[in-house]
């Protein structure tokens, strides 16, 4: 990506079972290393997940010029298939969602 291009920012939302909070937030303290390197290798930059209640909202901005072949390369990370086996045991699709995905929200307003 040029010194001039705009990061590209994504924001999705996903459900999360009550049950579940507690052992979501401790997974996300202890973020196993490889998983944090197969996203940063893809270009995600500023990645965050907020929760309120049991919805998660997660933002992240991309810097490259491969968006879907750098997503999908973290997905062939066996360390990343792991970890989202894992949390898929612990989330749960919103209306409108794939099963075991996020959903992209629109952004509405943005300042830089």
């Amino acid at each position: 990506m040029s010194a001039m291009a705009k990061a590209q920012r994504s924001g999705s939302v996903i459900g999360l079972r009550e049950s579940a909070i507690e052992e979501y937030e401790r997974h996300h303290r202890e973020v196993w290393p490889e998983v944090l390197a197969a996203i940063s290798a893809a270009g995600i930059r500023n990645y965050s997940i907020y929760r309120y209640g049991t919805l998660l909202f997660s933002y992240w901005e991309y810097e490259g010029d491969d968006y879907e072949g750098d997503l999908a390369a973290i997905d062939q990370v066996p360390a990343c298939v792991r970890w989202n086996d894992l949390m898929a045991t612990l989330q749960v699709p919103v209306d409108g969602a794939r099963p075991r995905a996020w959903l992209p929200v629109p952004e509405v307003f943005h300042l830089d």
